[in-house]
């Protein structure tokens, strides 16, 4: 398409992985295109890990296929100048500099030497750069991480959870450098079970879950495609429970209406303006509301694992190809 970033693209083709009985990832497909900062989000378990080592040729899938430009990760001519990634952020010989870990990495992939220096400065490494990784803080190590990914240059980045163990400052750095990278027209693929850690940052998203596919396109639009919930305090939540199921004879009643534990509701189907001019018509009590979007929903029942987006559900897509190109 006409001014869209002219970047490699990662493509996930019907890609299942099973490991004996167990299924890891059923027949996922989705694509991920340069320029924009990719979501692959889904809670704890969901298959993120495996179907990213599966990318980068480290588990051999049971079915289907992952490419990055057209080909095969194998069949890159120099992987690490294509391709840069992070999955553990602890795989550094603790005995080693930082300094040292990037000339060792550096030298391997034939990357220029003058690379170490402009990036232990770029991520923050400067002050510490001769210290020994032993000592390192968890965010300092996956700063350290992402200094080696970067190493190559390379055009995409595959990133597992890169935000552990960052504080809030780190966060946002984090996000900072995200968008930095893929405004240089980089492939940036995300991986989190946080969605608060990287909403702020992606514009396209991935959700599995158990394996599957849920969703997969630009944010905004399984944002409007995902109907929104309101989140209500008030200390009369009972009474206000049984008026926005009862509704009215103008604006209809709520879909359904969920009493959380913190004693707070959580409303289905009717608009914030609606459910505060019924608690007003009643003479009932609002403390707070709160208008969650459908991404952010869809993801709590995820997490809650209460089958509203589960297998028997079809995924959101924004196209027939799920929605990235």
């Amino acid at each position: 398409m006409s001014g869209q970033p002219q970047g490699p693209y990662i493509e996930v083709s019907g890609l299942t992985k099973r490991f004996g009985a167990a299924t890891a990832v059923e027949d996922l497909s989705f694509t991920v295109r340069p320029g924009v900062v990719t979501g692959f989000l889904g809670p704890n378990g969901a298959g993120k890990t495996t179907t990213m080592r599966m990318i980068l040729g480290l588990v051999a899938p049971t079915s289907g296929t992952a490419t990055i430009d057209g080909k095969r990760y194998v069949d890159l001519p120099r992987p690490s100048a294509t391709v840069g990634a992070v999955l553990d952020a602890s795989a550094v010989h603790p005995g080693h500099s930082a300094r040292d870990h990037l000339h060792i990495y550096r030298t391997m992939g034939g990357h220029p030497a003058d690379r170490v220096d402009r990036l232990l400065t770029r991520l923050g490494l400067a002050d510490v750069a001769d210290r020994r990784t032993r000592t390192f803080s968890t965010g300092m190590r996956q700063r350290l991480s992402l200094a080696t990914a970067l190493l190559g240059d390379p055009r995409v980045l595959l990133l597992d959870e890169p935000g552990n163990g960052l504080d809030p400052q780190g966060i946002a750095w984090l996000r900072g450098l995200l968008r930095g990278l893929a405004a240089e027209g980089r492939t940036v693929l995300v991986s989190s079970h946080v969605l608060s850690e990287v909403q702020q940052i992606v514009e396209d998203v991935v959700v599995i879950r158990k394996g599957r596919l849920v969703a997969a396109g630009p944010m905004a639009e399984i944002e409007r495609s995902s109907p929104g919930t309101v989140l209500v305090r008030s200390p009369d939540a009972t009474a206000l429970r049984a008026a926005l199921l009862r509704g009215t004879a103008r604006d209809g009643a709520a879909d359904r209406v969920d009493l959380m534990p913190d004693g707070s509701l959580r409303v289905y189907g009717m608009a914030d303006r609606t459910v505060a001019d019924l608690a007003a018509a009643e003479r009932l009590r609002v403390y707070g509301l709160t208008v969650g979007g459908g991404l952010e929903q869809l993801f709590l029942r995820l997490a809650g694992d209460d089958g509203a987006a589960g297998h028997d559900q079809p995924p959101v897509r924004t196209d027939e190809k799920a929605g990235l190109r």
